[in-house]
């Protein structure tokens, strides 16, 4: 890598809306983490290089059509009601709050911007939102997630010209149990996972393919190494999602596979999130990162640094 020649941009799409998703003070998945990422993205030697923008708001792009396909309406209704209300539980991991709603609908947006990003340029974009969305499954929320923002995104994408072929990577360390319902049914988007196991939420055997053979499972013992995740990368995870040719990678961003994360036993660095990154290049330069866990703020920031260096060929 170089110091600082990048020659592409990476757009940054961020909202401080996303803030106003209140979780409550002791909640891992907070505001905090937003505004780590932030401070730490602007401060890097090669800031020029990221376009920041903000999302299409919902006044000028009505993303309920989407989510309605996908999700079950009366989940879309009850979100809407407890929001209205002035907040609640979806369960016991997943607060509500009184704008909680508005700014889901308005991270489904930024994911779709992101789509439109890197769809238009033929480079990356990467969507610092909250809520996440792997755990949302078809008919409810769960798992900190409210829509299913990963999936979503792969169902835009594919109705645009052009593409018909979409694979999501999933690097968070709890499997992406909502986006493989999502997607599993269907042969255009294919999805792989290197998760925790045993651990939350319980899916993501390797025995589960899905219906196309679509779907790629990679559960990892806890304390698995860099060693561990760079093999599976080599042997596995590139050669499947090259030999699914997608037109367009979405990248479910997750970071809680850090040492530092309280949340889960893995011993990832943040470096080995741009090693990650320098992989799927392999596979195509149109990656479409999205946040997902990540709950040390510091490690948070440091990973997607290492991320975004790697995938301009600049030093993090």
């Amino acid at each position: 890598m170089h110091p600082a020649i990048a020659t592409e941009q990476v757009a940054v799409i961020y909202s401080p809306e996303f803030l106003d998703h209140d979780t409550g003070t002791f909640h891992p998945e907070n505001p905090g983490r937003l505004q780590a990422i932030v401070a730490a993205l602007k401060a890097v030697s090669w800031a020029d290089h990221l376009d920041w923008r903000q999302p299409t708001p919902t006044s000028q792009r009505d993303v309920l059509p989407l989510i309605l396909q996908h999700h079950d309406p009366r989940y879309v209704e009850t979100l809407r009601a407890i929001a209205a209300q002035g907040g609640g539980q979806i369960d016991g991991d997943t607060p509500v709050s009184r704008r909680s709603y508005d700014v889901a609908l308005l991270a489904v947006s930024a994911w779709l911007d992101g789509i439109d990003y890197v769809l238009k340029t033929g480079q990356s974009a990467f969507v610092v939102a909250r809520p996440p969305g792997h755990h949302a499954v078809p008919e409810r929320g769960m798992g900190f997630c409210l829509f299913s923002n990963a999936a979503l995104a792969a169902y835009y994408a594919l109705e645009q010209p052009g593409i018909d072929r979409v694979a999501i990577l999933d690097w968070d360390v709890h499997h992406g149990n909502g986006t493989q319902a999502m997607v599993e049914d269907t042969p255009k988007i294919a999805y792989c996972s290197l998760h925790q196991a045993p651990f939350y939420p319980g899916t993501g055997r390797s025995e589960e393919q899905g219906h196309y053979q679509n779907i790629l499972n990679l559960p990892m013992a806890a304390g698995s190494t860099s060693a561990d995740y760079a093999t599976q990368f080599k042997q596995t995870v590139i050669p499947f999602l090259q030999g699914f040719a997608p037109q367009l990678l979405i990248v479910s961003a997750g970071y809680d596979g850090h040492r530092s994360d309280p949340l889960a036993s893995m011993m990832l660095q943040a470096q080995d999130y741009g090693t990650f990154t320098r992989a799927c290049l392999e596979v195509t330069p149109k990656i479409l990162f999205g946040l997902e866990g990540g709950y040390d703020h510091t490690a948070l920031g440091q990973s997607v640094v290492a991320t975004l260096a790697a995938r301009l060929d600049v030093d993090a």
